[in-house]
């Protein structure tokens, strides 16, 4: 074997590059998107992700395996953090029962909740160009359902364009902004085709959201036809003016693709006409329909 590939440093780098490089993904960003918006070179994160950063990590890593630490502890917390070292703990040593119920209490969905457990609808999640707003409101129109677009709600919710809370306010910013769209969308206790953003995924707390309180299905197609629909629409976010777009794309679906797959149902839209999609889409969720119309005193959808 390589002593470089048994180097406890050398497998951190890597493992440490690996986890950027999916984050970066989840979040649907170019390398030189990135490197925009963080100030950093794009070279640097190139090294960074294949496992070369800056030895200071790895200065930093000895410092808190020396002091028998973790290394997030060394790392500042934003907000009150007093008890986080204990409730980590805790959580290390939970059984998968406990860390079920211990995230409901902290999600609010106990019984004095608004949402709860409670049956919101249909919510079509997958890449951007997977068909998510043309099929959305296809359904929504066939069994009488509201429809709704995630990123429009909260566009008018807030009075910005996506583009421009993101400038505002970064992607934090947003996915906090996304949260309180779909907590006051689900308080109104509607039955709703809802149209997610690709990337709602990388957000675990609203997407646990999604996937508590609609039936959620995951529409699926080829990274060209992802790449042609969306060029068909003029949307190039987040990869304008970027040549390596087709490998970006392929890599953002690879990361998300784990993320997608916890969809309760999953629909392979890829050679399909709109048609077609929408009818195999139907067939999909008419037994959830049929069996979850009376969670609003509605007669059974005929579809």
């Amino acid at each position: 074997m390589d002593a470089s590939t048994s180097d406890p440093e050398t497998i951190f780098l890597e493992q440490l590059g690996q986890r950027v490089r999916t984050m970066r993904a989840l979040r649907g960003m170019s390398r030189k998107v990135l490197a925009k918006v963080s100030g950093i070179s794009e070279r640097y994160i190139a090294q960074l992700e294949a496992g070369r950063g800056n030895v200071s990590i790895v200065l930093l890593r000895r410092v808190s395996n020396a002091m028998g630490a973790h290394l997030e502890d060394l790392i500042p917390h934003q907000g009150p953090s007093l008890d986080w070292a204990v409730i980590r703990e805790l959580l290390r040593k939970a059984t998968p029962a406990q860390i079920a119920q211990a995230k409901d209490v902290l999600a609010g969905h106990g019984a004095s909740s608004p949402h709860g457990a409670s049956f919101a609808g249909i919510a079509l999640i997958g890449l951007r160009g997977a068909g998510k707003s043309t099929l959305g409101k296809l359904l929504a129109k066939k069994i009488g359902w509201n429809f709704v677009e995630l990123n429009k709600e909260i566009e008018a919710q807030n009075g910005l364009s996506v583009a421009e809370i993101i400038a505002l306010y970064g992607q934090e910013g947003f996915r906090r902004l996304e949260q309180a769209a779909l907590t006051q969308l689900l308080a109104r206790n509607e039955p709703t085709v809802l149209a997610t953003g690709g990337g709602i995924v990388s957000e675990p707390v609203t997407f646990d959201l999604i996937l508590s309180s609609f039936y959620t299905v995951w529409l699926k197609a080829e990274p060209e036809e992802h790449m042609a629909r969306v060029r068909k629409q003029g949307d190039l976010r987040p990869m304008a003016d970027d040549r390596s777009a087709m490998a970006e794309l392929r890599n953002i679906l690879t990361s998300r693709e784990p993320l997608y797959a916890r969809a309760s149902a999953v629909v392979d839209t890829a050679g399909l006409s709109v048609d077609v999609a929408a009818a195999r889409l139907i067939d999909t969720v008419r037994p959830v329909l049929q069996s979850e119309a009376k969670a609003f005193g509605l007669r059974s959808v005929a579809v």
